[in-house]
């Protein structure tokens, strides 16, 4: 890009999913002249979002939570049932949100009905332009980086948020080092109507394949799935007819919903893991699934995306406040070094409970047997994890911090 060329924008956000959107909204209600490059166009794969009680704040404080709240089932107990047949089996453990002096741990709400919230709050925000097309090239000069549409447009930024997807066209131009690996499972999603009121619980069973959650939905007999098995397995169940399928889930939940019938579209996830070893360049950052890519495991993926886009918020507002250009390496390390630690350590906590159950070994078996009972039985300790779990309370957000915002 010539010296002489001046940024139209402060932060172009690549990318319109829920991350993307986040961090657009989060900048430009700071007054900071931000555009978002991308087309809306969410997939129907009866998939939903368990969003932690950190992440419900930061929606709220971008004025998007009153229009989901709605649409949100309150994880208000989470249950997890050791289904593994180990001979280390430990009892069903049961944790409650109200120990740790909340409503709900977090709240359940379908995929596209968040990001279609978040889109609307976008078109409404003044100072935030919307270009709905893809982002077909970028060069990141000295001064500020220039992007190419695929419609032919071209927007010139100080710094580009890489927020397009785990298979990010940004991060693969990057030259950031990223390191992935794949699981041989998939898993199953739908959505759900039983019998029985699934009063406010999250239920969780390990099982030798992998984890099997069946998560609240609102009016009490609404849950969505997420079913971890062998690759070949899931194919085969996601092929089945809906009567076939219900009766297989109400067999692998154990009838703890009474009868079930499938509510809602399914989709097939296959399970990977991606890292970067930086999510920062020059003039570029990664947030959400560019960044890390986690199985659908534990509500970690987007939660963290969520964090990512808050903490991108403070990052950029500290620049502003002191005079200095967003998209230097100087501005955004402490931004880089917060992030691969958040993102390591949950990384780390989900791909080694999912390696523990497909293990079938039995001092592994006893390793987490022992690790879940003691969650069970020690007071503190099972607070500790339960707050963590929730959100990390170093370095956390500005905008997730207690008293920010306001819970449903």
């Amino acid at each position: 890009m010539p010296p002489s060329t001046s940024p139209r924008f402060e932060v172009a956000v690549v990318g319109a999913g829920a991350a993307g959107l986040a961090a657009a909204l989060a900048l430009a209600r700071e007054g900071i002249a931000t555009a978002l490059i991308g087309r809306h166009a969410p997939v129907a794969d009866g998939r939903t979002v368990a969003l932690l009680d950190g992440s419900v704040r930061f929606l709220d404080a971008l004025g998007a939570w009153a229009a989901i709240a709605p649409h949100a089932a309150p994880l208000a107990e989470l249950h997890i049932v050791d289904d593994t047949g180990s001979l280390f089996r430990p009892p069903p453990a049961r944790f409650r949100a109200g120990e740790i002096g909340l409503a709900a741990f977090g709240w359940n709400v379908e995929s596209a009905r968040l990001v279609e919230s978040l889109r609307a709050r976008a078109r409404a925000t003044p100072g935030l332009t919307l270009l709905e097309s893809d982002a077909a090239g970028c060069l990141r000069g000295e001064a500020a980086a220039e992007l190419t549409l695929a419609d032919g447009g071209r927007v010139a930024a100080r710094l580009v948020v890489g927020a397009d997807g785990a298979r990010s066209p940004l991060r693969a131009g990057s030259g950031l080092r990223v390191r992935d690996w794949s699981y041989p499972q998939a898993a199953l999603t739908t959505l759900l109507a039983h019998t029985l009121p699934h009063r406010d619980v999250s239920t969780e069973f390990h099982t030798r394949q992998g984890p099997f959650t069946l998560v609240p939905l609102p009016g009490g007999h609404r849950s969505s799935l997420v079913w971890v098995t062998g690759a070949g397995a899931a194919r085969r169940l996601a092929d089945l007819p809906d009567a076939a399928l219900a009766a297989a889930i109400e067999d692998q939940a154990q009838r703890l919903l009474g009868a079930l019938r499938i509510d809602g579209p399914r989709g097939l996830v296959p399970m990977r893991g991606l890292a970067v070893e930086n999510p920062v360049a020059h003039r570029l950052v990664l947030i959400g699934e560019a960044a890390h890519v986690f199985p659908p495991i534990g509500a970690q993926g987007l939660n963290l995306g969520l964090r990512d886009a808050a903490a991108l918020r403070d990052a950029v507002l500290a620049a502003a406040r002191d005079g200095r250009d967003p998209g230097a390496r100087a501005a955004l390390a402490g931004l880089g070094r917060g992030r691969r630690r958040d993102a390591g350590l949950r990384t780390t906590a989900v791909d080694a409970l999912n390696r523990s159950l497909l293990a079938d070994l039995l001092p592994v078996d006893a390793l987490r047997g022992l690790g879940l009972l003691a969650m069970t039985t020690i007071g503190p300790l099972r607070r500790v994890v339960m707050r963590e779990g929730v959100l990390p309370r170093l370095g956390a957000p500005e905008l997730m911090r207690a008293g920010t915002a306001r819970r449903a």
